[in-house]
């Protein structure tokens, strides 16, 4: 899947503008706050009052750069974590912050050199090693990795990022056993730890073992905004054969978001075992109206239209499919079958 780097384009343009900033500890390099959500929302707009009544308080603008980070509203959140480095140069933790929020916005590189200020203040500083694992763990540097994690357990040995993060480490590194003992540790710190429980959920999924669905109900239950675990549990069934109750789940899955691609695809997988192949037509019909730059929905379209005799739309799709993707061997070699080209 191709990251959509215009979305970040507004960050960046704030990462140049501060760039060019100094970092004297005065108000006429802070730029005003004009955007109306800071007024108007009820949770900025007391703390934007402090703040324009102390505007020299990095504490404030790092509080509420917290807030905009919740609301994932980066760019302003970006423009007072850098605010609140320019008022006190030597706080590691709003250093780590802007690296974080970089890390998190996919400016990787923007992110060490942050992460690395922060460090560079506070070596002990927890989060900033943590992310930098991250950082390795992306490009598979498990050594480093692993003495990150570990400058931060010697730190606070009750961290249930730094268990979380060696789960994913062992799990990169097929060690499922080791990966499921460092998720447990991540849980037993913090119970409501739910990347820890999808994890977890996710490994005992592989072994077809029934206490996955334990551990993504109690997954849900930690963050009921994300709906994985509604969907992991729809393929815990349809890994087990137990096609009724993976299509409920994944009905689920849609009512909660019906943005929701993967459950779309899911649902056609078993309508084709079941011989519904109209039924899955349907719901890779829907993939390409939510999600028109996905050529397996185009392709899949297809090869329903195909098995329904309905070569001329088959074609369609697998040309579609095609021409989005060159690499995608599945609708050239549909076409090859077709004697079309």
């Amino acid at each position: 899947m191709k990251l959509r780097w215009w979305k970040y384009f507004p960050l960046l343009a704030l990462i140049l503008a501060f760039s060019a900033c100094g970092s004297h500890k005065t108000t006429k390099n802070i730029p005003a706050d004009t955007d109306p959500v800071l007024t108007t929302n009820p949770n900025l707009k007391k703390i934007t009052e402090q703040i324009q009544n102390s505007p020299n308080d990095a504490a404030l603008y790092f509080r509420r750069g917290t807030v905009l980070e919740r609301m994932q509203l980066d760019s302003l959140a970006f423009k007072d974590y850098r605010t609140a480095t320019l008022l006190d140069t030597n706080n590691a933790e709003y250093l780590s912050a802007v690296g974080n929020l970089l890390f998190e916005d996919k400016d990787l590189t923007g992110s060490v050199g942050w992460l690395q200020k922060a460090i560079d203040k506070n070596p002990t500083d927890q989060k900033a090693h943590l992310k930098i694992a991250k950082l390795f763990l992306y490009i598979k540097d498990y050594p480093k990795a692993f003495a990150e994690i570990n400058i931060a357990l010697r730190k606070n040995v009750f961290n249930p990022e730094g268990y979380y993060l060696k789960g994913m480490l062992y799990k990169d590194m097929k060690d499922t056993a080791k990966a499921i003992s460092n998720f447990l540790t991540a849980r037993q710190y913090a119970p409501d730890y739910a990347d820890a429980l999808v994890q977890l959920g996710v490994l005992y999924i592989a072994k077809k073992d029934p206490i996955a669905l334990k551990y993504l109900d109690d997954a849900y239950i930690a963050d009921s905004s994300n709906v994985f675990p509604i969907y992991a549990k729809g393929m815990y069934y349809q890994e087990t054969n137990d096609y009724e109750k993976a299509k409920e789940e994944f009905k689920k899955c849609i009512l909660r978001n019906n943005h929701y691609v993967d459950a779309y695809f899911n649902m056609g997988y078993i309508l084709m075992q079941q011989d519904s192949v109209k039924k899955a037509y349907h719901q890779y019909d829907i993939v390409t109206k939510i999600d028109p730059r996905n050529p397996t929905g185009y392709y899949d379209r297809g090869y329903c239209s195909e098995q329904m005799d309905s070569l001329k739309n088959a074609v369609s799709d697998y040309r579609m499919a095609a021409s989005m993707d060159t690499a995608y061997k599945s609708p050239k070699l549909a076409l090859q079958r077709l004697g079309v080209k």
